[in-house]
This record gives structure tokens, sequence and C-alpha cells, in this order.
């Protein structure tokens, strides 16, 4: 009873631990190191997940447009949406990373708008208004100086630029993930494939509806995986050394490999687990509660002083965040 509602908390209070980890991590060792290392240690996971659910070490039937649309979704949500991530947990650390990556659900209803002509719903409309006021409400305060009046941000404005940039590309990737799975969908059916079938060699007897969701993120991965060292040689002349050195760092290692199992190994296939036994809508609900959860573990952790108004701000948003799943 209520099996998948306690999956999909686990899912939040396991991407609480993946942000963390990552801000210590990031900080250490650098944001492009970091990625780079953690795509790579995500890399080899999914594909002995892929293994024992597809029986090959590969997305097996993805076809060209499948690999398009997911390799783009990898460039957006991995590349780009990683990278911004992890400068923003530099910048402004992972509570208010977290925060603004609430963003991605309001990102994720207006580009699916566009590319899936997906329906806007009235609720969602007001998810949006009540989710960037939540945000306001938490990095927005009045200016202390005497000569000047109105708001100023709280935070420093690089972090919240890549905080913003992060959400963003998070909702912007997942609805290309949609359409890269829509053509894997396609492909399967003018195979003969049909959702509920189960690959010859599996260890687990997984349907394809689940299995192919791990085959889309191991595609992702090996373009983040591609983009984050060609970015790390090519804008770093000392990329290399910068990735030994990384390489070296055995407490920043620990929390590159916490995190990767925490987020992409066991967040992502818990997630996916979380779905077969309550709908999609709660589960979904209950994952937004990560910029909650982190409140007291970051303040703990990193000796962050926390407002009232910076706890009622993230509560907001995540309500907004609910909206969207009504």
């Amino acid at each position: 009873m209520f099996l998948g509602e306690l999956i999909s908390l686990f899912v939040a209070i396991s991407w609480t631990a993946t942000a963390l980890f990552a801000e210590i991590g990031s900080k250490r060792m650098g944001s492009l190191p970091f990625n780079t290392i953690r795509m790579t240690m995500s890399l080899m996971f999914l594909v002995v997940t892929l293994w024992l659910v597809m029986g090959v070490p590969y997305p097996r039937y993805a076809d060209g447009g499948t690999w398009t649309w997911l390799l783009l979704s990898g460039v957006v949500g991995y590349v780009i949406g990683d990278y911004c991530l992890m400068q923003g947990y530099i910048h402004i650390g992972s509570r208010f990373g977290q925060l603004f990556m609430t963003l991605s659900a309001p990102t994720a209803a207006l580009t699916g708008l566009l590319f899936l002509g997906e329906h806007l719903r009235p609720t969602a409309i007001l998810g949006m208004i009540i989710t960037l006021s939540g945000i306001a409400l938490s990095i927005l305060s009045k200016n202390d100086d005497s000569q000047k009046h109105g708001i100023k941000f709280k935070l420093p404005a690089k972090g919240i630029f890549y905080a913003a940039m992060a959400g963003i590309c998070q909702g912007f990737g997942l609805v290309l993930s949609k359409v890269g799975l829509k053509h894997y969908d396609t492909a399967l059916t003018a195979l003969g494939i049909s959702q509920d079938t189960v690959f010859d060699g599996a260890v687990f007897q997984l349907p394809v509806s689940v299995s192919i969701s791990f085959a889309s993120t191991t595609i992702r991965a090996y373009i983040g995986l591609v983009g984050f060292f060609l970015a790390l040689v090519i804008f770093n002349k000392d990329g290399l050394e910068q990735l030994r050195h990384a390489v070296s760092d055995r407490k920043a290692m620990w929390c590159v490999l916490a995190s990767t199992i925490f987020g992409p190994f066991i967040g992502v296939s818990a997630s996916l687990l979380a779905t077969q036994f309550t709908s999609a809508g709660i589960a979904q609900t209950l994952f937004a509660l990560t910029p909650i959860l982190i409140i007291a573990p970051a303040a703990i952790l990193f000796h962050q002083k926390v407002t009232i108004r910076e706890v009622i701000g993230a509560v907001v948003s995540v309500g907004g965040v609910c909206l969207f799943f009504v």
C-alpha cells in the first residue's frame, strides 16, 4: 500500500543527496572535470543496466530519428544543463540551485506546446505564475541602501543566470527526450514489438516501455560524455591536467561516485519504478520536493543561514510545480 508514493519520496531524497554531493565535488574540482568524470561513471552504470534489461549493452532497435532527437536532448539537458547546474552550485550553492530547477516544469510545458502540440491547461499557467513567484520571494529583498529604492538580488547574478539556465535546459531537454521516445516507439512498432514485450536475453524481465527509458538515457549519456570532454580540452589549455588532478582528489571522487549513484543510477531507476505503482502526476509531485528537502541538510553541512522568507519561497515554488500535474 502506497508503495509508489514511498518510492517517489525516496527519489526526492536521492536527488537531494545528489545535489549535496555535487556541490561539494564541483567546488573541489570544477564543473567540467566533475561532469566529465560523473558522465563516465553514469555511462558505465547505464551500459550494465541495458545489458540486464535489454540483453545487450547498447540501445536495441533505436533508429536514426531516435538517436538524432535523443542526442540533441543530451546536448541541451546534459552538456549545457548540467554544466550550468554545477556552475550554479559553485556560485549560489545546491539549495538555491535546486530551487531554480523548478523552472523545468514551466519550460517543459511551453516547449511541449511548441514541439508536441500539448495542451496548456489553465492550472499549468497558474503553476508557472506561482513557481516564478516562489523563486522571486526567495531571492529578492528590499534594498538596504537608503539612497536607493526598490528591490535587489540576494544572490550573485552569475549564479542566478547559471541556475536558471539549468532549470530551463532540463525542461527543454525533457521535451526533446519525449520526441526521441516517440521515434523509438515508432521504430519498435514497425518491427512488430509491443510495449509489453520483454527483450530476449534480458536478466530482468521488464516490459519494453520501461527498458527503452534506460536506453534513451544511455544515448543522452553518450553525447553528454563527449560534450563535456571536448569542452574540457577545448576551453581549458590544461584541461587534461585538471582531469588528472581531479581524479587524484579522493574526497572529490567519492562525491562524484555518490552523486552518480544517487542521481543517474538509483534516482532515475527508482523514478521509473515509482510510475509503475502510482500515477505519473503523484510521482512527479513528490519528485519535486527536493528544493524543500534540501534546505535543512544544506544549512547544516554548509553552515548556511536560512530565512523564513526563503523557506516559504521554496514551498510556494514547489506548490506551483505540483499544479502542472493536477
